[in-house]
């Protein structure tokens, strides 16, 4: 997975409560506050804040050591270790950077593969060696993954989450977002502006404000199969409810519910395309990637899929459902 790095600043960093085992595994590391750019003379004769000041030196329940460190990363280079990668995912949840603007290059390599739980990560093979003395004890394991729940690190201001387990760290969520109970958004994707999400915005993805990806919805990412193409969704759009994209889909246009369409997905244009081709045609999706005031939709008689042009603005949010 390649990231263009587009963020001006070389560095990152910030003071980070450190979770690891007692063998010296990392888990995880929470970064209240990361920064771009070097710590100055004077971040670097402060003492850490309270906030990452351990209560304790040790969990002996989940076999895991507390420790403050002050983590500087070079943006522009793969990422080097576990500490490395969650300050970099605390960066685009934090809104500092935007998704697909930073280097995210060995992510997955450096995310140890953690039991989240209600107090804590713990390493997934002493859960498993541990299971009926940690469920004595009432802990309570809410996912085995390499990824946490973003709200377990960050609390994006002026956003509303129904389900918080299916919005990976790593998100980025504008203020205005709504994401209700069957929404996901995976890391380095998301929102920017205000919108209304119910369906699946995968790895890699942006959406612009004002618009609304339906229940079901889905949005083709990078991470699997080697898709190559980066998915953006324009302003005051909508997917309806169980559509699919494989392709961008410009400002104020629409897909149809129920219909899903990839690159190669041939189109059909039965008013041209513009005025240098007004003619009907048919084209491949990727064609029209990216094409503002679209319509795509399922020829109910014919069964071909069909772009018309849209004229005017897009759809319009409930105010109420985002203030």
């Amino acid at each position: 997975m390649t990231n263009a790095t587009i963020v001006s600043e070389e560095t990152a960093w910030g003071w980070a409560l450190v979770t690891s085992t007692s063998s010296g595994t990392t888990l995880d590391a929470w970064f209240p506050d990361p920064k771009l750019g070097a710590p100055s003379s004077a971040d670097k004769d402060q003492i850490a804040p309270e906030a990452v000041q351990p209560s304790e030196e040790r969990d002996s329940l989940r076999d895991v050591v507390f420790s403050t460190e002050r983590i500087t990363i070079n943006l522009q280079q793969p990422v080097a270790d576990t500490k490395d990668a969650y300050l970099r995912l605390h960066l685009l949840s934090h809104r500092v950077v935007l998704p697909n603007s930073i280097n995210l290059d060995g992510i997955f390599g450096h995310l140890p593969n953690v039991v989240w739980t209600s107090s804590g990560p713990i390493a997934a093979d002493y859960y498993a060696a541990n299971l009926p003395r940690l469920k004595r004890a009432g802990l309570t394991a809410v996912g085995l993954d390499k990824f946490p729940r973003l709200t377990d690190y960050v609390a994006p201001s002026g956003v509303r989450i129904a389900d918080t387990s299916r919005i990976r760290l790593g998100a980025y969520l504008a203020p205005g977002t709504t994401v209700m109970h069957e929404g996901f958004v995976n890391f380095n994707a998301g929102t920017l502006g205000t919108s209304m999400v119910e369906g699946r915005i995968s790895q890699g993805v942006v959406v612009g404000d004002g618009s609304d990806i339906g229940g079901g919805a889905s949005i083709m990412g990078t991470l699997s199969g080697g898709g190559k193409q980066r998915v953006t969704i324009g302003e005051r759009a909508l997917l309806g409810a169980n559509s699919g994209i494989g392709i961008s889909i410009g400002d104020d246009s629409v897909v149809e519910a129920g219909l899903y369409v990839t690159a190669g997905t041939k189109v059909h244009l039965p008013k041209g395309l513009g005025a240098e081709h007004p003619e009907p045609l048919t084209v491949k999706a990727v064609e029209l990637s990216g094409v503002a005031n679209l319509l795509f939709r399922r020829n109910s008689t014919t069964g071909s899929v069909e772009a018309l042009p849209r004229t005017g603005a897009g759809i319009t949010l409930n105010k109420d459902l985002h203030a």
